[in-house]
Order: C-alpha cells, then structure tokens, then sequence
C-alpha cells in the first residue's frame, strides 16, 4: 500500500501526498484563472456601455456573483489537501493562463473576451481530470465537474449574444 501521509504525518485521506502536491498545483492554476474572470467579469460589469447595458450589466453580475462564490470553494479544496491556496494578484498573473483586458473595450469585444476566458478556465479544470482519477481523488473531480458545467454553460449564453 502506497503511504498517504505528508512529511509530517498530518493527512492520510487516501491521496499520496505527491498527487495532492500535483493536484493542488492544478487547482492553483484554476484559481488563477478562475479569479482573472471573475475580475474581468466585474471590470465589464462596471464599464458596459451600449444600447444593451442593462442587460449585459445584470448578466455580469450574476457571472461575477457566482464566480466570487467558486473561489472559495476552488482555495479551501487547496488547503483541504494541505497545501496553501494563492492569494495575490502576482501569484495569480504567474499561475492564470487568461491575460487581462486592457482599456474599456466596446459591449461587443466584453462578450467575445469573456467568451474566450470561460473557455479557457474550462479546458484549465478539464486538464486535471487525468491526475484527479488516477489519484482516485473525487472530491475534487466533483468539483471540477461542477465548474465545467458553469463555464460551458455560461460560455454558450454568451455566444449566444454574438449571434446574428
């Protein structure tokens, strides 16, 4: 039987504490990205303009709202596998495949950017899957079903609106 526990010998729940070492770095990544939306996703939130502003500043807001929800989830399921979550804007630019927006982009360009960053922050939780199973890891596998189901769904209305 393969050893469970870390150096110290505080956490045996059945997860070596190397897969936790390399889950907790995938779910770091997540995070990243995860809290780069959700401050995109506010930054739009606030700037929108245009003749479908009320719509898209309601929009944002749930997406925001339910992306500031998931961060907390994403940073304790770190620390639940012993690991520190990161917590500053330097750590998550070094960690986060999506880039910032510069400037205030039209109503337009918001949509398609956050498009593109739902579905990179889905492919980012998508790519754990091979290192959660193999660590028989389901709390997290549950959880990263859960957030794919939001980013796609998400990411679907809002190409929905791109639509002629």
């Amino acid at each position: 039987m393969s050893k469970t526990k870390s150096a110290d010998g505080s956490i045996d729940i059945g997860v070596s504490a190397a897969a936790r070492a390399r889950i907790a770095r995938g779910l770091s990544a997540l995070l990243a990205d995860s809290y780069t939306l959700y401050q995109m996703t506010h930054n739009f939130h606030w700037n929108v303009t245009g003749p479908h502003f009320n719509s898209l500043h309601m929009m944002f807001m749930g997406q925001y709202t339910e992306q500031w929800n998931a961060l907390d989830i994403i940073a304790e399921r770190i620390r639940a596998l012993g690991h520190p979550a990161p917590g500053t804007y330097k750590e998550f630019v070094k960690l986060a495949s999506i880039k910032e927006v510069d400037g205030v982009p039209q109503a337009t360009k918001m949509v398609r950017h956050l498009v593109e960053a739902q579905e990179a922050t889905a492919r980012t939780a998508r790519s754990l899957f091979p290192l959660v199973e193999k660590a028989h890891d389901q709390p997290t596998a549950d959880l990263l079903t859960q957030r794919l189901e939001v980013h796609e769904k998400t990411a679907w209305m809002l190409r929905s609106l791109l639509e002629t």
